[in-house]
C-alpha cells in the first residue's frame, strides 16, 4: 500500500494540531468508488478480492462514468487516447518547458476520464472561492492605501512591506473600480467526501484557463453522448465573460465609446504562449508585444497599419518587473516605457492590477483566514493547509527534523520546481536540501504530505487511479465575482506521485460540473 499522512479533518486550524507524525495505512478518497483505496497500476475496476465493489457502490455521479469503462474496450480507449493527442497536436495546444533538452514544445498529456463535480459540492466550492477572492482583494486594496491589517498587527508589516511582491510604486495608486485581481486560479486538493483544502492563490498572471476549455472541447469531438447524458455545466462562455468583467474596469479617462482592449504577451518563447494567443483569438482582441505600443501624453496607443489606435484595457500577462523599463527593471525589452506613468494617470487598466504578486506569496497565504475574518466579518468557508514557515525558529526546527514526512516549498516558487516531497525523496536529496533551508531559512515553507483524493485514469495496463488537484479561475469587475462551473484538473500521471504541474510530468482532465 502507498504510504501517506493523512492530515487536517475539517475543524483544524493551527498548523501544530495538523502536522501529525509518521503514519502508516492511510487510506487515500477515491472520487469514483467513494472508499479509500490504495493507488495501484493495476486497473481500478479489478482491484483486489477485498477491494472489489459492485457498481451500486460506486458514487452516484459516477455511475455512468464506471458504466462506461465497464462496458469500453481498453484498446478503444486508447485509440481514443491517440485521437485526442493528435487533435491537441493539429490545433496546436502545447506548454514549452526549456532546459531540459529536445524540443521544448510538448503537447500537454490529456486524460479522457473526465472528473465529476456534483452540483452541490460546486455550490460550497464556489461559495468559499468566492469569499476568498473578495478578501484577497480588500487585502491588496488595503496594503496599497490604509495598511490598516498591518496596523492591527494582523499581518507582521515586514513580512509585506520587505517582501519582493510588495511595490511601493504602487502606494496609494487608485486602480479602476479598485479592483486588483481580475483574474484569479485557486489550487484546491480534496482529501475526504467533504474536506477541500487551498494549497495556493494565483492573483498574479494565473495560466492555465485555456486547457480546461480546449480540453472541452476535445471530449465534446471523441464523446458527445457521454457529455450528453450528465448535463455538464458549459465553460465555453469564459473569453467573452473575461472580456466583459476587463470592460467593466475600464479606466476613468477612457474616450467615449467601446473600450480597446488588447492581450501583452511576453512573445513566442513564453511557456504560456499558446494561450495568450487562444485567448485574444476568442476575445476577439489583438495580441500584442511590448514594441506594438507606446505612450504618448499619458496614454496608451497601438502601432496599427491605419495609424495610432488608443489602448483603454491591457491584459497583460508580463510580469511587474517587466511591465515598463522607466520605473522597474531598465533592461527590459518587453515591457512599455511609460506605460505606468499612463496607469497613475487613470488613462489605462492593466488587468491583473501592478503589485498583486504580494497575494501570490506562499507566507501571505497562511493569513487568508484571518483577511476573510478583517475585511469581510466572515468564517472562512474553505480551509488552508496547515503550513509552518521556516523564518520561525520552532517551525524551522520541526521542518529540518521531519524533512521526510514534509512537502517543503520556495516560498516564491511555481510550477512544481524547487520543491521537495519529503516521502518520495532520499536522505541525499533531503540533506542538501536541508542545507538550503538553513542558508535562507526565511525562503521555504512546510506543509504536510496530503492524501489528496484520486480520480480514475488511463494508464498503460487500463484505468487506475491518480491524484489530483483542482484550479477554478474566477473573475473580478466591477459587478462583483463570477466562476466559469469547473476548472482545470491536473493529475500527476506517475504511479504514487502528488506532484501535478505539467512541467513535471503532470497532465490534465476534463472537469464536469453536474447541472443537477
Amino acid at each position: 500500500m502507498a504510504r501517506h499522512l493523512l492530515v487536517m479533518p475539517s475543524n483544524v486550524n493551527t498548523a501544530e494540531d495538523a502536522l501529525l507524525s509518521n503514519a502508516t495505512d492511510i487510506r487515500i478518497f477515491d472520487e469514483m468508488n467513494g472508499w479509500a483505496t490504495a493507488e495501484t497500476d493495476a486497473p481500478a475496476e479489478a482491484s483486489t478480492p477485498e477491494e472489489v465493489r459492485s457498481p451500486e457502490d460506486v458514487r452516484a455521479a459516477y455511475a455512468e462514468i464506471r458504466a462506461w469503462l465497464t462496458q469500453t474496450p481498453h484498446d478503444r480507449l486508447h485509440l481514443k487516447r491517440r485521437e485526442a493527442e493528435v487533435l491537441f497536436r493539429r490545433i496546436g495546444i502545447t506548454f514549452a518547458v526549456y532546459g531540459e533538452g529536445g524540443d521544448p514544445e510538448r503537447i500537454l498529456p490529456f486524460d479522457l476520464v473526465p472528473r465529476i463535480v456534483t452540483g452541490e459540492e460546486w455550490s460550497t466550492l464556489s461559495r468559499g472561492l468566492a469569499q476568498r477572492v473578495r478578501a484577497l482583494n480588500a487585502f491588496l486594496t488595503d496594503v496599497y492605501h490604509g495598511q490598516d491589517i498591518l496596523k492591527a498587527g494582523i499581518i507582521p508589516p515586514d513580512l509585506v512591506l520587505r517582501n519582493v511582491g510588495y511595490l511601493p510604486q504602487m502606494q496609494g495608486l487608485k486602480v479602476p473600480g479598485n479592483v486588483y485581481t481580475h483574474i484569479a486560479g485557486i489550487d484546491l486538493v480534496r482529501t475526504d467526501e467533504n474536506d477541500f483544502f487551498v494549497l495556493e492563490d494565483n492573483v498574479r498572471t494565473p495560466s492555465g484557463v485555456s486547457y480546461m476549455l480546449e480540453n472541452r472541447d476535445v471530449m465534446m469531438r471523441l464523446f458527445p453522448d457521454l457529455l450528453s447524458a450528465h448535463q455538464v455545466r458549459p465553460v465555453d462562455h469564459y473569453p467573452s465573460s473575461l472580456r466583459d468583467t476587463l470592460c467593466s474596469v475600464a479606466p476613468p479617462n477612457m474616450a467615449a465609446g467601446q473600450p480597446t482592449v488588447v492581450l501583452l504577451t511576453p512573445g513566442i518563447y513564453n511557456s504560456a504562449y499558446y494561450e495568450h494567443t487562444f485567448l485574444a483569438d476568442q476575445m476577439g482582441v489583438e495580441l500584442v508585444e511590448g514594441p506594438d505600443l507606446f505612450v504618448s501624453e499619458n496614454k496608451v496607443f497601438m502601432r496599427t497599419t491605419e495609424g495610432p489606435k488608443r489602448v483603454d484595457i491591457i491584459y497583460r500577462r508580463i510580469d511587474d518587473a517587466f511591465l515598463d523599463p522607466l520605473v522597474f527593471r531598465p533592461d527590459s525589452q518587453l515591457g512599455v516605457p511609460g506605460l505606468i506613468d499612463a496607469y497613475r494617470a487613470g488613462n489605462v487598466t492593466l488587468a491583473n492590477a501592478v503589485g498583486t504578486g504580494i497575494a501570490d506569496d506562499k507566507m501571505i497565504y497562511t493569513f487568508v483566514p484571518d483577511m476573510i475574518r478583517f475585511y469581510l466579518g466572515e468564517e472562512p468557508l474553505l480551509n488552508n493547509v496547515p503550513t509552518r514557515w521556516c523564518g520561525r525558529n520552532d517551525d524551522c526546527r520541526y521542518v529540518l527534523e521531519h524533512l521526510d514526512e514534509l512537502v517543503v516549498k520556495e516560498v516564491r516558487g511555481s510550477g512544481g520546481y524547487g520543491m521537495l516531497v519529503g516521502p518520495k525523496s532520499t536522505r541525499a536529496e533531503q540533506a542538501a536540501y536541508a542545507e538550503r533551508i538553513k542558508a535562507n531559512p526565511e525562503d521555504f515553507i512546510a506543509q504536510p504530505t496530503l492524501a489528496l483524493s484520486t480520480c480514475p485514469t488511463l494508464v498503460e495496463e487500463g484505468v487506475a487511479p491518480r491524484h489530483v488537484d483542482l484550479r477554478p479561475f474566477l473573475l473580478v469587475g466591477a459587478n462583483g465575482v463570477s466562476l466559469v462551473p469547473g476548472g482545470l484538473t491536473r493529475v500527476a500521471l506517475k504511479q504514487g506521485s502528488l506532484v501535478v504541474n505539467s512541467s513535471q510530468g503532470g497532465g490534465t482532465k476534463d472537469t464536469w460540473v453536474l447541472a443537477r
